[in-house]
Parts: C-alpha cells; structure tokens; sequence
C-alpha cells in the first residue's frame, strides 16, 4: 500500500533541492525587518502550546503536575522548562522569530501586552468539543474544556484590548498573522483510548474538518487577511502511537517507514477533506489568503530520509524516553524520575513520543515559510497581501 494517496506539494522535491533546503537552514534564521506582519495569533495544541497548559495547571491542582514544566524540557534555547513539550523552540517560535516579534505570550500566563500577538493553544486539545465525543460514549475524565471554540471565545475575550472600532480591528488584523492548529492528533487519541474502532474515528474526521472551517470564517469575519491552515500530522508514524497500538501484522507496517498503515489513513484522510475546504474558502473569500501547511509529508521524509536531515538512522526512536522500541514508556515518561534525555537532541526527530525536537520543527518552519511545505509559502503570502493593503485601505 502506498504511504502517500495523493500528489502534494513535497512530491517533486529532488535530492538537490533537499540539499539547497539544508544549506539555507544552516545559515541564521533571517528577521524579515520592515514587515507588515505585526502580530500573530495561534490556536492549537502542544504542537503549539507555549505555557497554557502550565497556566491551567497552576489554576487548577487537580490537573496534577505538568512535565513539560520539568528538566530536561526546554534544555535547548530557552535551558529551562517553558511549558513547551520539546527540547527546545516550537515552529510558533521560529516563525515569530523569522517577522522579528516576540515570542507569543500564553495568553492564560501573560499579563502584559498582547500587541505583537498571543498564543491561545493548549496541549492535549482537541478541535471537536467535549459534548461531541459525550454523545457518542468517547469521552474520558481528563479531557481539558480548552477546545478550538473555546480559544476562540478567548480570542473575542481579549479583542477589546487590541482594538475598539470595526475598523480599527480591520487595520490590526489584516497586518496579523493567524495560525489555526494542527487540530486531530487529539481528536484521534481520545476516540481510539475510549475503545472507538478506526472507522469510527473516521467519521469523525468531517465534522472536525467542519470545525476548523467554521473558526477560519469566524477569524475572516474578524478582519483575518492571512490564515495558516495546519495538516494533520503522520498519526501512524508517532511512536507514542507506535507503541500503545503494536501490531502482530507486518503487514499493518509500511515496508519503507516501519509506521502504521491504518492509522496514517486517518491523517490522510483529514488532510483531503481540510484542503478541500481551504478550497472553498478561497472562492468564498478570494481577498483572503489561505495557507496550507504541512506536517505529513516533511514528517514522512525524515523517517524515509533521516541522514539528509541530520537525523539518527533509527528516526522513530525517542530521544527523551523510558525504554520500550522506540524508547517510549507512558508509564515513565520523559520528565519523569529516571528518564534521561539524549546527549544530542538535534539528531533525533521525536523529543518524546508524540512530539518533535526543535530541530525538526525548525525543518518545518522553514517549509512553511519560505517552502516548499506551505500553499503558498508564508513569505509570498505576506507579500501579496501587503501589495493589496492599499487597495483595501481605500474601500
């Protein structure tokens, strides 16, 4: 079975052009300086979480301890925990970095300024909301009321603070930058933990897709002129997936990523139906540009190609892990007593199970900004829409 269904923008990508992409990521993540991108506002997970999860912790003892509140997260860069689940900088970092911003606040955490934006993302978020999974038995007692709708309510929440007019919310947002999700890898997670079969989950897939539609148009109603819609990511190939949902089948393994066939249907799949809507809401709003972005394919790459990147030769091994075949444990897990991170975190693909190190985030970021893991890539889209900015100006 084919790992990838169909054509993506990554298909044509050669070996030089691979080579051409590293040679730019060695040298400084270059600021853009005069920009018209002057804030960034972000929704999602702990792909995205920059400290929200913390926050609710501290709010909220019930939660327990948060571990990416614990050594050795946060060992790169920051060389403390940040509440980031990584080593180090998240895509959301290296792009506020590359249009010269701050990196975004929490918005749970912050009690300063939010001019420059603010990130509302939350791990272990889902898109879909809690009485979605209630009315089909596929909740659990850990599940976080923090879900897309909600950080939108925070959004509206926080908009008198930046602006007080339509129009003056018209100006500020159309020189922001807006970045709604990844959304799914939770989604996926809580159906599958609550005993849901794999088509189940499927046909949940529409009404998340539906969902992440729905908060696009909210944000375009708001003034939003430059939106980054997420994929999915290679839900298959995590090896926190990996190893809860081994397989005796060798056949249920992709001979050339070792990742679960079935399971990387489900981000597929999402990912067809997310386009398609991005697709829709361009005819719908011509003015606006839609970003798609990808985790998929730049994520099948390192696994299919990990020595181009810089990457360990077995990619689905966890650097921060507590044993296992792919070094994850959810019994003891990276943060906990016991559990050493890897010497070098920047050869390593997964920091600890269902998440990425800096390194490979950076790779991401890249693609996204400049190419070629974005439609368009986020530098042209900015250009184009700054070279419109009069002509709205006027109306």
């Amino acid at each position: 079975m084919q790992e990838v269904a169909r054509v993506s923008i990554t298909t044509f990508v050669t070996p030089e052009m691979k080579l051409v992409f590293l040679l730019l990521l060695s040298l400084p993540c270059l600021g853009l300086g005069k920009t018209q991108i002057s804030s960034i506002f972000s929704f999602g997970n702990s792909y995205t979480d920059t400290g929200n999860l913390l926050a609710l912790g501290s709010m909220n003892q019930t939660l327990g301890p948060v571990v990416s509140d614990l050594p050795p997260y946060g060992m790169n860069f920051f060389h403390e925990p940040t509440g980031r689940f990584c080593d180090g900088r998240l895509i959301i970092d290296f792009i506020a970095q590359a249009f010269n911003l701050p990196l975004l606040p929490p918005y749970l955490a912050h009690n300063g300024s939010y001019q420059h934006g603010a990130n509302f993302a939350v791990s272990g978020t889902t898109g879909l909301d809690l009485n979605f999974f209630v009315e089909r038995n596929a909740s659990n007692p850990f599940f976080l009321n923090t879900t897309l709708d909600v950080q939108l309510e925070w959004f509206m929440e926080l908009k008198p603070q930046l602006c007080t007019s339509f129009e003056d919310c018209r100006i500020f947002f159309r020189k922001s930058l807006f970045i709604i999700g990844e959304f799914g890898i939770n989604d996926f997670s809580v159906a599958i933990m609550a005993g849901k079969t794999l088509a189940e989950v499927r046909s949940y897939v529409p009404y998340l897709v539906k969902t992440i539609e729905k908060a696009v148009e909210k944000l375009i109603n708001e003034g939003a002129l430059t939106i980054v819609v997420p994929e999915n990511v290679p839900f298959g190939c995590l090896p926190s997936v990996l190893s809860l949902y081994p397989s005796s089948n060798e056949k249920d393994y992709h001979p050339r990523t070792g990742c679960l066939i079935k399971y990387n249907e489900l981000s597929l799949y999402q990912n067809k139906l997310l386009r398609k809507s991005v697709t829709r809401l361009r005819l719908r709003y011509p003015h606006v540009r839609l970003i798609n972005a990808e985790y998929y394919h730049p994520m099948i790459e390192f696994v299919k190609y990990p020595k181009q990147f810089g990457f360990i030769e077995t990619p689905l091994q966890v650097c921060c892990g507590g044993g296992g075949p792919y070094n994850f444990n959810i019994i003891q897990g990276c943060g906990m007593p016991g559990v050493n991170a890897c010497q070098n975190p920047s050869t390593y693909l997964y920091w600890d199970g269902p998440h990425l190190t800096e390194a490979a985030y950076r790779y991401i970021a890249e693609g996204w900004l400049r190419g070629p893991y974005a439609d368009p890539p986020i530098l042209t889209a900015v250009t184009k829409i700054s070279q419109s900015q009069q002509m709205w100006s006027n109306m």
